[in-house]
């Protein structure tokens, strides 16, 4: 299986745009895709903002690397959603400044670290579980995400940032992006008394909105 160049210039434009607006600064966060029994993700040490098509790594499922440059080191964390979540064809991790910020505070619910804000957090994020600091691309943050995936495709990861799966590029992009805005809306509001999404509000949601990824534990 080889991926298109369709395919190729979609994750390469995505990442770009994610750059530009300094969703990812510097060489951080990575993308990945995902056809059959292979994986498309960003090299390793790329800033995304500077992708070559060309080069984009190409590996097996079970992390064989194929073709391109050498994948990123997180690429066991896209492989544990993937192996929870096969009707997602993609992965997005970030290291965003407020969802990085929010990751950072102390006596977080590790089952709800972000309240429901928006119905658009509900739509496109739904449970985000907090996993605990480990070095970024080992077996430990491997296991933690895993564990965390089983139930949910979207996870905040402490002291690193955010990480999401869809069925396509354009979705799990949507769901980091949303993550971010939920975070910079949450630090925005601060201390002061917040009127958050009910059950009953999210309820309703999943009821228009079938397709959307599982809520929160309650």
């Amino acid at each position: 299986m080889s991926f298109d160049a369709a395919t190729r210039s979609s994750l390469v434009e995505l990442g770009a745009a994610l750059y530009d607006r300094g969703l990812t600064p510097g060489r951080t966060g990575n993308l990945s895709v995902r056809v059959e029994e292979e994986i498309m993700i960003t090299p390793t040490n790329v800033s995304l903002g500077r992708l070559d098509p060309e080069r984009l790594s190409v590996t097996s499922v079970d992390g064989t690397h194929i073709s391109g440059d050498r994948p990123s080191k997180e690429l066991v964390l896209h492989q544990a959603l993937y192996r929870h979540h096969p009707d997602c064809t993609a992965v997005a991790h970030l290291h965003s400044t407020y969802a990085v910020a929010v990751s950072c505070l102390a006596d977080l619910d590790p089952d709800e670290p972000l309240p429901t804000i928006t119905p658009y957090f509900a739509m496109r994020v739904g449970r985000l579980p907090l996993v605990e600091y480990a070095p970024p691309g080992s077996e430990r943050l491997e296991t933690e995400v895993a564990g965390a995936s089983e139930s949910s495709r979207c996870i905040l990861l402490r002291n690193h940032g955010s990480l999401a799966a869809a069925p396509t590029l354009e979705g799990a992009v949507d769901a980091v992006e949303e993550i971010e805005e939920t975070a910079r809306l949450f630090l925005l509001l601060g201390d002061r008394p917040g009127r958050y999404l009910s059950d009953e509000d999210v309820a309703e949601l999943r009821e228009r909105f079938p397709s959307s990824p599982p809520g929160p534990a309650r």
